[in-house]
């Protein structure tokens, strides 16, 4: 699996990468057919609260996933668009076992 991480108009710390990365492989634990994962963070207008957005696009067989959650730090909206991803992919694969 193939992931990349962009942090738009700021640098991400190595600290967050290193999270963000451990939570993409967790997905790995639902799913041996991601392709590919595409993450980008980005700061919203700095005085709001809830000012940090994840957005997350996976490749995958059937079609790509995409979540994307705001929250007031990234390691929140990272697991909260995780456990969207999560619903997805477990979505999907239901809808395989159904045909």
């Amino acid at each position: 699996m193939n992931t990349q991480i962009h942090s738009v108009k700021f640098d991400a710390d190595k600290k967050l990468i290193k999270f963000i990365n451990q939570k993409v492989n967790k997905l790995s634990q639902f799913s041996n057919d991601i392709i590919a994962v595409e993450v980008f963070l980005r700061v919203i207008k700095d005085q709001e609260k809830e000012n940090k957005l994840v957005e997350i696009r996976i490749e995958y067989p059937r079609g790509p996933l995409f979540a994307k959650k705001q929250s007031k730090t990234f390691e929140e909206a990272t697991d909260n668009v995780i456990e969207a991803l999560k619903k997805q992919i477990t979505k999907q694969k239901d809808k395989m076992r159904g045909k």
